[in-house]
This record gives C-alpha cells, structure tokens and sequence, in this order.
C-alpha cells in the first residue's frame, strides 16, 4: 500500500537508548514529525493508532543468502525478502555465493535490477573476493555497494580466499569493509576425515561443532584480525560462535572508531549442541552451534558491545536437503522471519533491554556499515519502522512459515511478540500475517 503520508499515534518510541511516548509522522517516505502528539495534516493522511505498541526502526540485517540467481530451488530475493518484513527486516545485506557468484561488477549489478524488481525490503549485496579477481574488486564502489566478502573457509565454488599473498594484496589495495567467514579449512578436513573413518558418511550430527571445532574458528579469526591490523584494513568477522574468540575484540572505543568489529547471529544466541539431539541437520550450520557456555559468552559479549551486531546467516535449503546423511546434508537455515520475535524473547526473559535490542539490530549496522540515513527514527531519515506488540503469542508452524523452502528451525515456539506492522520508506507493507504487494525496496547507499 504505497502512502504519501501516514501518522503513527500513541506508540512507544525505542530510538537511540529511550522509550518515548509519542507521535510520529510520515511524508513522501521520511520521518517528518516526531512529537509528544501530532495532529493530521490533510484528511488523506493515513493514520494508526498504535495504542502503546512499541514502534523501533526498521532492522537492518547485515548477513542473508537468498539464494538468486542460480539456486532458486531453495528461495529468491522476493520470497525471502517478503517473510524478511513479516519479521521487521526492512533492509538486508545479501551474499555474493549464487550462481554464478557475484565476483564481477557485471554479476553483481545483475543483482542488484532483480532486486530493484522484486524485493519487498531496502537491500545493498556483498562483492566476493576470489584468489584472482583484485582487478574486480578495486573497481567496486564503497558508496552503492555494502563491501567485499571474503571465505576464509567454508567457501562454496571457488570463492575460498587461501592464497595469503593475495589475501594481504586484497587486504591492503581496498578501502572497502572486508567482511570474513572464519573458520580454517585445514583443521576441519583434518576433523572431518577422522570422523568419516569411523562413521563413513552417516557422522552423528553431535559431532558438528568437534568437526567445525573451536579450534578452526580461532586459528582463523585471529589470523585475519592479525592481518587486518598489519594492514590497516577495516574488518568485520561475521557470526562468531566462541567464547575463546572474545578476547580477540574489544569494547574499549566506540564503534565508529573499530577497525575491527564482530556479529553474532540468532542461532548461535539461541540453540546450543544440547539441542542437535532434536533438531538434528536443521541446526546445522557453518561455523557450528557449539556448547552453551560458548552461548553465554557470546550473549555476555553482546551487552558489553564487544559484539557489534546481531544478524541472522539466513541461508535457507529445502526440507530433502537437510534430511541428508551428515556429509551431505548442507549448511545453513532460513531465519529472518524469526529473529527479531527470538530476540524479543530474551527481552521477556530478562536477558537484555529493548533498547539495547535496536542498538544492536537496528542503529549500530547502521553505524557499521555507514548505511546512509536508516536504522533510526529520525527527522529526515527513511521511514523504516516497525511495531511490535509485546503481548500477542502466537506459534511457529508450517501454515505460518514464509519461507520458500517451507520450514524453520523455531517450528513449535510460542513467541511472546508479534510484529503488526512494517513500513518501508514510509508505505505500509505488511500488517498480521498479511502482505500489500507493495515492492517499495531501495537500493541501500553509504555515507563513505
């Protein structure tokens, strides 16, 4: 439903460390008017009354494999980014593993034009780095583009970055954020052959996190923060799923000041390898679920900002896929419908503030990333906004999954929250399980 003008009544404002009761009011898809009350400007202004539901900015989710070109089997930017806004993703940074892999400007901007056709969200992609593609990568521009990913293991085609000279010629010729998967591939093919001589390729699934061990995510985090202050590089290390890697980070300086910043994702806060016995491949997830210390320290590491952000790793498979045998059985789960209702689930918990919830899903990948004019509710910023009512339980199943691929690892959970509505650039797009067929996505910018 695109709205030339909307007014949010009596909602509760999460912005920026308070809660404020108030009004808000969009026009032509920007924050105009943030006040205690607002009065309608013209009788075509559409209004909600929020009646105290708690109304945040649009999350930004800096990490999602929605599978187009080439694996749309699995999902597609419209699907995904459609069960995206039912769960208060208004903006999403999507990764260059497709097929083919977006490791050239070409491959890449052909992304970009089906996104700007189908996406319900505000979306920006990764450029991959490859052992050969540094021509590539200089031409990329920081403004348009989110920044360059590299694998440092766990790579699919051959976008497994393990020359090191290129790897520090990369890490030294770009200003652009470098955003890594950590995890050495030596140490895993080293676990992984020992596992199959004695299981073949029928490995219990309990052995995923010794496979994928806290070893592998070490050796390989501290080695590329080891570069990156070698080289001046500005790093960002997605999902760590460690306690031991904690200390490799700091909490120290602000964050527009880190050169080197850290995510965690929801299932690595979430589950831990207390629940591969019931889950099975479905949490199976590269790097690994682990222990629930490592859990714990991860969260721990979230409230004192050594974590930077939460994101989700959404990367879905279909159901046959995951039912494979260990060795077959992919990596990776859809998440994005379900993050911010499982973060809100701590809040209910006592485990973290609402506040601090929008720090780390909303302004700070804002801040991170320098994503221009998003991830606050803000005079002149985009109109990305999303209320929650905190009092509206309801189930996670198949009929409400909205996934392509059809299921969620959350299938069972009651969630204490429910999202009601998602604007996007001031329009509403999706309202109680409903969507407007309103693709009012942009094109992400960056103030760098």
């Amino acid at each position: 439903m695109i709205m030339d003008s909307v007014l949010i009544k009596n909602a509760n404002i999460v912005n920026e460390g308070k809660i404020t009761n108030g009004d808000v009011y969009i026009e032509k898809g920007v924050f105009k008017e943030i006040a205690p009350q607002i009065s309608a400007k013209s009788p075509d202004v559409h209004i909600f009354d929020a009646e105290g539901k708690y109304l945040i900015p649009g999350v930004i989710d800096d990490q999602v494999h929605f599978r187009e070109p080439g694996l749309t089997h699995k999902a597609t930017i419209e699907t995904e980014s459609r069960a995206a806004v039912a769960g208060g993703i208004t903006s999403f940074i999507e990764q260059p593993n497709t097929v083919p892999q977006a490791t050239t400007i070409e491959r890449l901007e052909e992304k970009y034009t089906i996104a700007s056709k189908t996406s319900y969200a505000n979306y920006s992609f990764m450029f991959g780095g490859t052992n050969d593609n540094l021509e590539e990568i200089l031409k990329v521009n920081p403004k348009n583009v989110a920044g360059l990913k590299l694998f440092l293991g766990s790579s699919t085609g051959n976008m497994l970055v393990d020359n090191p000279e290129v790897l520090e010629k990369i890490f030294s010729s770009t200003d652009l954020l470098i955003a890594v998967h950590c995890e050495d591939e030596q140490t895993i093919r080293d676990n992984t052959a020992a596992y199959k001589e004695k299981y073949g390729d029928d490995i219990p699934i309990e052995f995923h996190p010794k496979i994928r061990s806290e070893e592998a995510c070490y050796l390989s985090s501290s080695r590329a923060i080891e570069l990156a202050k070698k080289t001046g590089a500005r790093l960002h290390v997605f999902h760590l799923s460690t306690a031991k890697e904690m200390e490799l980070f700091t909490n120290k300086i602000p964050l527009e000041e880190k050169k080197i910043t850290a995510e965690v994702c929801i299932h690595h806060l979430w589950f831990s390898e207390e629940d591969y016995k019931e889950k099975g491949t479905l949490i199976k997830w590269n790097p690994a679920v682990k222990t629930a210390e490592d859990r714990e320290a991860l969260f721990e590491a979230l409230l004192n900002d050594t974590i930077d952000v939460i994101a989700t790793d959404h990367a879905p498979h279909t159901k046959e896929e995951k039912d494979n045998v260990y060795t077959k059985a992919p990596s990776g789960g859809p998440l994005v419908q379900h993050a911010l209702p499982a973060m809100l689930e701590f809040y209910h918990q006592g485990k973290i503030s609402l506040e601090k919830i929008v720090e780390k899903m909303c302004h700070s990948p804002a801040r991170l990333f320098q994503v221009e004019k998003r991830g606050y509710i803000k005079e002149g910023y985009f109109a990305d906004a999303v209320l929650v009512d905190l009092n509206a339980p309801w189930t996670v199943n198949k009929e409400n999954v909205a996934y392509k691929c059809g299921w969620s690892p959350f299938e069972g959970t009651t969630f204490k929250s429910r999202i009601t509505h998602t604007f996007i650039n001031g329009s509403l797009v999706y309202k109680n399980f409903k969507w407007y067929d309103v693709k009012n996505g942009k094109r992400l910018t960056f103030t760098r």
